[in-house]
């Protein structure tokens, strides 16, 4: 059973998730939130598997509520799912940036909701990762490393199969295609990706692209800049 709570501040939007996710098998909604703050304090008290995160509220914004909640989480933090109106939307960056596991536009139809909520729930895969790839590159090449005041974390920690999982992961590649292309198997390729997240101190896989970008493992528009 997957634990959800629900976070946007238009009532009628909010009610039609908790509806839908009530009625699926599966789901069990553990609390619904209409703003930044109220979705922090939940998260907390209900301790969900996945947040569906509204990205524009007036006071506390969505980027700021991922912030807080993934900082203040113990033990296996939420997965959070950012809603926003349209793809390519740079406060759903901030909040990939910030942790988020990946966006869904409010557009979506019922079955591509519940798909992508299990998946992110699983950890296993972004949802449509080519998407979230494609929002990351318009807007990684505007950002300053470490505009957020801290350092860009250094990749050399990685091994050079490290290396490699994370740059195709950048460029939109699903498991079974990295362990493809590396001749690996994709439990293999999980466990790179993992210890990676591990070393970087990343909460998501849409964490670890917005990464490989920044640091100019993988270029806008290009492949990588290192082999394989």
């Amino acid at each position: 059973m997957t634990r959800v709570l629900v976070v946007d501040d238009q009532f009628l939007i909010r009610a039609g998730l908790v509806g839908l996710l009530q009625a699926a098998p599966g789901f069990e909604v553990v609390g619904e939130a209409g703003d930044g703050e109220e979705a922090v304090r939940l998260a907390a008290e209900t301790l969900p598997d996945v947040i569906l995160m509204d990205i524009r509220m007036p006071g506390m914004s969505g980027i700021e509520a991922t912030e807080r909640i993934l900082a203040q989480a113990g033990g296996r933090p939420p997965r959070v799912l950012v809603l926003t109106t349209f793809d390519l939307d740079e406060y759903v960056y901030g909040a990939l940036r910030a942790g988020a596991a990946g966006f869904l536009l409010k557009d979506s139809g019922p079955e591509r909701l519940l798909a992508a909520v299990a998946a992110v729930d699983g950890g296993d895969a972004l949802f449509a990762p080519s998407v979230t790839r494609r929002l990351v590159e318009a807007f990684a090449i505007r950002q300053v490393p470490a505009s957020d005041g801290g350092t860009p974390p250094d990749l050399g920690v990685l091994t050079s199969r490290e290396v490699e999982v994370l740059e195709l992961t950048a460029r939109g590649l699903s498991n079974l295609e990295i362990a493809d292309r590396l001749y690996i198997s994709e439990a293999t390729v999980k466990t790179h990706l993992n210890r990676t997240m591990t070393k970087l101190d990343l909460g998501s896989r849409a964490q670890a692209v917005v990464i490989a970008y920044e640091t100019g493992l993988v270029v806008p528009g290009g492949g990588g800049s290192g082999g394989g």
